[in-house]
């Protein structure tokens, strides 16, 4: 478990780090790691693959999640005539187990608000229907920039947006992404695990609480690979990299991009600075990425029409599909700092982990995941409502009907005070992220 006196041995730089030192965590990482001998890298991972057992899809939780997704689109059809899609972590099966069903309805656009209220009234109506295939509950419309209905159906939060076309493509993007990547799905494994890290342990992933969103921590992970990908071989040197990384990053005068770092200084312009590697062994190419760019980018709806200018805010993540597009939009300034310690004290208490014994070794890194373990270590999911087998989950592969590429507790009390300054709900529900909570 964190403990708040490791955190007040931590004394941070009122500014981050310099820019003339931005470059130096990729050097001491490495060589943090080139002092770790392979087998006791090896036993590291093993005892990692055991934490991501506990809340990676099982085969009941997939199930489960299809027949949901497949119940409220014979709803929405039936009644509706409209085509409903999934989208996010559910199809890219990186969801957590208390993460959130995605859904975009697709109809026409000037009709749209019109479809919003269509769509609360069917499922309002299953909400007081006893013989439903599954039970409704809590039904809301949220009249916001984006129109998003909530509701509740069989204990899964399920969200239905309106003609996203840019959650699909956003969809397609990381399935091709994991494909290149290969390692037995090194990347979404890598996701699942750093999701569980920042949502249960350090509690700073959910847009809508002004913390970071779920495809911005995912576009945060692929920088790692795209930078680093030579030397990760498993879930716990990608979160390993991950925080080490982003600890010592330069927030406060550089955007992440995956085309190299862009000095906050030059904006609004994008002027992109050569990658600490010097550019040489990256995982993503130019052509790669601007033929991504070309097959998953989608025009700027109405009210985004405007938005021409990437929106500097406090931690500045650029889409790799829109260059205009701040994936870290949401995080408030309060929240900055909580993140920012977050990651600096997940660093060190990692690295501390990893240079002790192999026979402390699966222990520590239990206690590392505490919050997780104590929410999912008994084989409990909320969305099954069920006990769910632990046995390994190897269908992290694209969902063919939806992918369209390739087949292939730290004391909370510490954060509360880090984040005084933070609002606690956005309430803009943007659908530019093109994402899911978790």
């Amino acid at each position: 478990m964190f403990l708040m006196g490791d955190l007040r041995d931590w004394s941070p730089e009122p500014n981050g780090v310099s820019s003339r030192d931005r470059y130096s965590s990729s050097s001491s990482s490495s060589s943090n790691q080139a002092g770790i001998s392979a087998e006791y890298w090896r036993k590291a991972e093993e005892a990692t693959q055991g934490i991501i057992a506990r809340v990676q899809p099982t085969v009941v939780s997939e199930e489960r999640r299809k027949a949901v997704i497949d119940y409220v689109q014979r709803l929405i059809r039936n009644y509706l005539g409209c085509e409903v899609f999934p989208f996010g972590s559910v199809p890219l099966k990186t969801y957590l187990p208390d993460g959130d069903i995605d859904l975009t309805a697709f109809g026409g656009l000037i009709f749209e608000e019109a479809l919003a209220n269509d769509v609360c009234s069917v499922l309002e109506r299953e909400d007081h229907n006893t013989a439903a295939e599954f039970v409704v509950k809590d039904v809301q419309l949220i009249r916001a920039e984006v129109k998003l209905v909530k509701c509740l159906v069989q204990n899964i939060v399920v969200d239905i947006s309106f003609n996203q076309l840019g959650g699909l493509c956003t969809l397609c993007f990381l399935e091709q992404v994991d494909c290149l990547i290969g390692k037995d799905h090194l990347f979404k494994r890598s996701i699942i695990l750093i999701k569980a890290w920042c949502y249960y342990e350090s509690r700073i992933l959910g847009a809508h609480h002004g913390l970071i969103s779920t495809y911005g921590l995912e576009t945060l992970v692929l920088y790692i690979f795209h930078l680093f990908h030579s030397s990760l071989d498993g879930p716990l040197a990608v979160l390993y990299k991950f925080l080490d990384y982003f600890s010592k990053f330069d927030w406060e005068n550089y955007c992440i991009s995956l085309n190299g770092p862009i000095p906050i200084s030059s904006l609004p312009d994008i002027v992109v600075e050569t990658p600490e590697n010097g550019g040489g062994d990256l995982l993503l190419s130019n052509d790669f990425l601007r033929e991504c760019v070309e097959k998953f980018s989608v025009p700027s709806r109405g009210f985004e029409a405007n938005s021409r200018i990437f929106p500097q805010k406090h931690l500045n993540i650029v889409d790799p599909l829109r260059e205009n597009n701040n994936l870290g939009r949401s995080v408030s300034k309060g929240n900055f700092y909580r993140i920012r310690s977050a990651f600096t004290y997940g660093a060190r208490k990692l690295g501390q982990i990893l240079s002790q014994s192999e026979e402390t070794l699966g222990d520590e890194l239990h206690k590392f995941f505490s919050n997780t373990l104590d929410r999912h270590g008994n084989g409990q999911r909320p969305d099954v409502q069920d006990p769910a087998p632990l046995s390994r989950f190897r269908g992290l592969g694209a969902t063919p009907s939806v992918s369209g590429t390739e087949s292939c507790q730290e004391d909370q009390n510490f954060y509360e005070s880090e984040s005084s300054n933070s609002s606690t709900v956005t309430g803009n529900y943007r659908s530019s992220d093109n994402e899911g909570s978790l």
